[in-house]
């Protein structure tokens, strides 16, 4: 597959009605606790708003100087879930509020709430909360599993404690320790030699601080040799290299040296799909990619991610994305083609 995106960059499509219900009862849910947010202070997050927005003068994802460190802006609430596969990454709002959909399992972050994520994972996302006077920020680290293993053994030197969760999307709280940290890392990108020589340290002690939180010792999974998260992303890997090739779970067990019936329950555990209906995903996703900057045919397009008959992929793109490929494609052209016009 192609180069992939941060964590927070993500292709514009529609979900069914199911899944719209379900994100308005969680975003209800959401709004009833927002009236007070728990978690850093506003000025700390005030300081990182004003930083981040320095280096992302509009809407879009911004690299940083440190390789696999970004910056996302958007001004507006976005009209529909957008779906993306995306990398393992810490994301830490400055500003607004986005909602994430993994299959029927429903996430809300902001201010007061990180997200990590733990493995490579077709999400479908929503910003929530975002205007032109206070856009939605983040910073997105991508996340290092060697780094956080190293770490863990420091922070957990008697073992790392037992998670109680495998979920692949971690969400936290994001305290003031941690928002002063992710501070200083963006006020360091202003000079070559400080994002080189201290970045690195400051990205330790955000880590670090992750790891000692209520959610470190689900963190410390990602980099803990023989974990089911660690098998699970190795596995994951496997399908994301090879998507349009035909797999069965024997395979992938044999790969991660699990059963096939404890890999199965790991997998699901983390990803809440089987690698089947995972790789469907990756495959319908990357059609998607291909006829938009491509300009494949269905036809063509679906033959390349793997599938045999045309029909067949017809019918299931049309079951994810709410459209047959043609009509979707589009509908994407025509609604980018408004937005640049009104950019303009």
């Amino acid at each position: 597959m192609k180069e992939r995106a941060p964590a927070e960059t993500t292709n514009d499509h529609r979900i069914g009605r199911s899944s719209r219900a379900s994100l308005r009862l969680a975003l209800a849910a959401s709004r009833s606790t927002r009236s007070a947010p728990e978690g850093a202070s506003a000025q700390s997050l005030g300081r990182l708003a004003t930083l981040l927005a320095a280096h992302a003068p509009y809407d879009g994802a911004f690299q940083l100087r440190v390789p696999g460190l970004y910056v996302v802006r958007r001004s507006r609430p976005t009209r529909g879930l957008e779906r993306a596969t995306v990398l393992p990454a810490l994301c830490i709002v400055a500003q607004g509020a986005k909602t994430v959909m993994l299959g029927r399992e429903v996430y809300s972050y902001d201010a007061s709430r990180l997200v990590a994520y733990a493995v490579d994972l077709p999400i479908a996302g929503q910003v929530t909360q975002a205007s032109q006077r206070e856009p939605f920020l983040v910073l997105v680290l991508k996340l290092d599993p060697l780094k956080i293993a190293e770490l863990a053994l420091k922070v957990y030197p008697q073992g790392v404690p037992s998670p109680d969760s495998s979920r692949g999307v971690i969400v936290g709280p994001a305290s003031t320790a941690i928002v002063d940290a992710a501070a200083r890392l963006v006020d360091s990108m202003a000079h070559a030699a400080e994002a080189a020589f201290l970045s690195p340290l400051v990205v330790d002690e955000i880590l670090v601080r992750l790891l000692l939180s209520s959610v470190g010792p689900r963190v410390a999974q990602i980099g803990q040799q023989g974990s089911g998260v660690q098998r699970v992303a190795k596995a994951v890997s496997w399908v994301r290299e090879h998507f349009a090739q035909p797999i069965t779970l024997a395979d992938l067990a044999g790969l991660v040296h699990m059963s096939v019936s404890s890999f199965h329950q790991h997998f699901k555990a983390v990803t809440t799909m089987t690698p089947l209906q995972y790789q469907k995903m990756l495959r319908l996703q990357e059609a998607r990619r291909l006829m938009l900057s491509h300009t494949l045919d269905a036809g063509s397009a679906g033959h390349q991610v793997g599938y045999l008959s045309a029909s067949q992929f017809s019918r299931e793109y049309a079951r994810l994305f709410g459209r047959a490929p043609t009509l979707d494609v589009a509908k994407l052209r025509a609604d980018s083609a408004i937005l640049d016009e009104g950019a303009r």
